[in-house]
């Protein structure tokens, strides 16, 4: 496999942060660090960071960034479009010791000269949108269900006054009943605040489900604009949440080479154990575990009603697999077919353009 040593003279490596970035320029040859250089995260600063470049890494050099979908994003930018190459390095292994940003810069360098697959960074325009959509309606989510676990909490100690029209409801009809309770005006001052309290948590889980319903329509569109998006919307246990959370994962053609590295970054590739005479695979518990999480519930649904797939199940039971067992080589299948969908799909559509 190629290492990046065999393809450039020179390895960049970058450690940003909101303001500033640092730079280190390793020889990738000796491993020698060359140059230091630390600047502003802004638009003259990317100039002169590229000038700084050009002098102290001529000829065929790389760029090493971690965080390129933070902090480093606006940098990634800048260089791209200079025609620079960037690779996306993950969170840095940091032994105990010594830290700082010049010390994460030479890291970030060196982990990228140790491997032999490079993380492209993603990519903007739909899959940006499609991510920021995605990452408001999560955190509006999250959000809600704080809202209804209060008020569900609060209906349980309020007085029993409030209590005995609220308990046994569902939740539409306790936000209508909150809304039109009214108590006495001699009533006692824990009364009239539990009352307040709860209409002001009933406020916020009816704004908090307003903007849901406004989300959900969005994120829909911008998957229908997707050319991968209709595919993956017509899998069996695909839905809209997670055929998003698939596109910013994959995120673009070329940023995960084959199925067998999208099933890595997914963490549903087994990683293997062996020693001497034992071979041994383990469990994957890294990669992006919001895809992880995507695929973890399109099995659990196929599992559930998808005929084919229950067929699968009982077959492979019979053979004396558990149901986990069974889970964990389902999501692995999953992620070969759903990567060559989004593949052959935005292939197709590329085709049709040039034609």
């Amino acid at each position: 496999m190629a290492m990046l040593a065999d393809d450039y003279d020179f390895v960049i490596g970058g450690d940003p942060d909101r303001d500033t970035v640092d730079l280190a320029v390793l020889d990738t040859r000796t491993g020698r660090v060359h140059a230091h250089l630390a600047d502003a995260a802004d638009g003259a600063g990317y100039r002169r960071m590229l000038a700084w470049a050009g002098e102290h890494a001529p000829g065929r050099r790389i760029w090493a960034l971690e965080g390129t979908g933070s902090f480093a994003a606006g940098l990634v930018a800048f260089l791209v479009d200079a025609g620079e190459t960037v690779v996306e390095v993950g969170a840095l292994k940091r032994a105990r010791g010594a830290k700082n940003d010049r010390i994460d810069a030479i890291r970030a360098a060196r982990q990228a000269l140790s491997r032999d697959i490079q993380g492209v960074p993603r990519s903007g325009g739909l899959r940006e949108a499609l991510r920021m959509v995605f990452a408001c309606r999560e955190g509006v989510l999250v959000s809600r269900t704080q809202a209804i676990n209060e008020l569900k909490s609060l209906i349980v100690v309020a007085p029993e006054l409030l209590r005995a029209e609220l308990r046994g409801r569902s939740l539409a009809a306790q936000l209508s009943s909150i809304e039109q309770l009214q108590i006495p005006a001699a009533a006692p001052v824990q009364d009239h605040l539990s009352l307040f309290t709860l209409q002001s948590i009933s406020a916020r889980i009816r704004f908090l489900s307003a903007q849901l319903a406004e989300l959900d329509p969005q994120l829909l569109d911008l998957l229908k604009q997707h050319p991968a998006g209709p595919a993956l919307l017509a899998e069996a246990g695909v839905g809209p949440v997670v055929a998003a959370q698939l596109l910013i994962s994959w995120s673009h053609h070329g940023r995960v080479r084959h199925e067998a590295a999208f099933a890595s970054l997914a963490g549903v590739a087994p990683l293997e154990t062996s020693s001497g005479q034992n071979s041994r695979h383990r469990l994957n518990r890294g990669g992006d575990r919001a895809l992880n999480r995507a695929l973890h519930t399109v099995a659990v649904t196929r599992m559930r009603c998808h005929p084919e797939t229950r067929a699968y199940e009982i077959r492979r039971s019979a053979q004396g697999k558990t149901h986990r067992d069974i889970r964990r080589s389902l999501k692995r299948a999953l992620a070969r077919r759903l990567y060559r969908t989004i593949e052959t799909a935005t292939r197709l559509h590329h085709t049709s353009i040039a034609a």
